[in-house]
């Protein structure tokens, strides 16, 4: 099993960008996915989850600009990024708690992570 996400880049503030990430291999089920970043010098941090298809959870930073959604059939979380902000700066990882065939527990599987740079 593994992630794949793409869509990072440069833009101006009040630009936008869309990420997208995608799973794939030997998967049962996906339960949550979401998109955590870590701006330069500091931790990792939660930007948006979803689970299903549409009960979503959005850090303070995020509410009103960023839009989290996932295409089930597709095994792939995109997230919208409106307004965009020189803050927004940072790599962003995918998450995704996953059952993989032949298991029966979830496990936890990361992205390699897109940069977001956000500059004038």
């Amino acid at each position: 099993v593994q992630l794949q996400a793409s869509g990072g880049g440069y833009v101006q503030p009040g630009g936008s960008l869309r990420l997208s990430c995608a799973a794939s291999g030997s998967i049962f089920s996906i339960n949550v996915m979401g998109w955590y970043r870590q701006p330069p010098g500091k931790q990792r941090e939660l930007v948006a989850s979803i689970i299903g298809g549409s009960s979503t959870n959005y850090a303070d930073s995020a509410k009103g600009r960023f839009t989290i959604s996932r295409d089930n059939a597709k095994n792939t979380v995109y997230l919208q990024m409106n307004s965009l902000k020189p803050e927004d700066t940072a790599i962003y990882y995918c998450n995704a708690k996953i059952r993989p065939l032949r298991r029966f527990y979830e496990e936890d599987y990361w992205g390699q992570g897109t940069q977001v740079t956000v500059s004038s």
